[in-house]
């Protein structure tokens, strides 16, 4: 029973464009060869996207033409007998630093998505989600939470407050847009046209199980290396968002309509032309004090067309790893004290300074 589990588990991580890349990164961190292979094979799948650097070692010869195949037999070498946590850590980075929301999948996204390479990169999955970071990645929010903001102690503010009134006005203004995106943009879904993509307040407090995460997992990342980390602690009724199927029955439950405002953003990711909504979070909040966002749940489901039902769909788009929204001021910072960290000419580790 333990091995269908982990079968079905795989499969579902696979389902997403994040827990392939996660898959995909890993393999190309075990082995160098296969990150020159997809390096080539990912440019050939989206040549606008990258531009391709080749060498001359001087003999004369064309370089190698690089395939699927051999991305895939050298998936098939992988050592996968013993999970190296820092590799790992660094894969899960690098598949959410690849989210993007605003144009076509790049170019190893593509390939992931291939039926062959999704079944070579089920042994990975498997041994993934069986290590023990692997495990980990289904548990629900935990008491201790952090919440980063992006500037020296010095600079950082206090914790937003009356976080009804934030959410509320946030509505509003999806509405308005939307109004407004009905009359004035394209209809068209291929038209180059970009606008809101993501699908919750950015205004309203999110935070994280771990620092680390915190700091690093975080998507559209322009680069930032200071931070002030700040303990929080909350209670009250939680939503464990733990699939895509829970998020479809949020939205549901609470829906938005943002086909308008989200059509060409949403178009470029999914290529599916039709309605969209979100949740409209002020009336999530009469029933949720916060939602959190598993890190299997993000794996599986971000950067993905969500199917509500034969008419809209949806995307979990802005949010993070094992990222909890609050939706009330049960919320609040904790006596432990404020951390500064910094992140030295943007290396991928952050460093405590306070």
């Amino acid at each position: 029973e333990g091995m269908t589990v982990l079968t079905a588990n795989a499969a579902a991580l696979l389902a997403g464009p994040r827990g392939r890349r996660l898959c995909l990164e890993y393999a190309m961190t075990a082995s160098p060869e296969l990150w020159q292979v997809m390096f080539q094979v990912a440019y050939e799948a989206a040549p606008e996207q990258s531009v391709l650097l080749t060498f001359d070692d001087g003999s004369g010869g064309r370089p190698p033409h690089f395939t699927v195949a051999d991305a895939i037999a050298l998936i098939g070498a992988v050592n996968l007998r013993e999970i190296d946590d820092a590799a790992l850590r660094a894969a899960l980075r690098a598949s959410v630093g690849a989210a993007m929301y605003w144009q076509p999948p790049d170019g190893k996204d593509i390939v992931c998505a291939l039926p062959e390479m999704r079944s070579a990169l089920t042994p990975v999955a498997e041994a993934l989600l069986a290590s023990p970071i692997g495990t980990s990645w289904r548990a629900g929010r935990t008491e201790a939470q952090w919440a980063v903001d992006w500037r020296i102690p010095a600079d950082a503010a206090p914790l937003p407050s009356d976080t009804m009134a934030l959410l509320t006005a946030w509505d509003r203004s999806q509405r308005e847009e939307e109004a407004r995106a009905a009359l004035e943009r394209p209809r068209a879904p291929q038209a180059r046209w970009s606008g809101t993509w993501w699908s919750a307040p950015g205004m309203a407090l999110k935070t994280r199980g771990r620092v680390p995460d915190a700091l690093e997992l975080v998507e559209d990342n322009a680069g930032l290396d200071v931070a002030t980390i700040i303990p929080v602690r909350g209670s009250g009724r939680v939503l464990e968002i733990t699939s895509p199927r829970d998020w479809a029955m949020l939205c549901r439950a609470f829906p938005l309509e943002v086909a308008a405002s989200r059509r060409h953003d949403w178009f470029h990711l999914t290529e599916r032309d039709g309605r969209w909504l979100i949740p409209e979070w002020s009336r999530v909040a009469l029933e949720w004090d916060a939602v959190h966002l598993t890190t299997f749940a993000y794996l599986c489901a971000a950067t993905s067309l969500i199917e509500i039902d034969d008419e809209y769909a949806s995307v979990i788009g802005g949010w993070g790893p094992d990222a909890t929204l609050w939706l009330s001021d049960s919320a609040r910072e904790s006596n432990e004290p404020r951390q500064h960290w910094v992140r030295p000419d943007s290396a991928d580790e952050w460093i405590r300074e306070g």
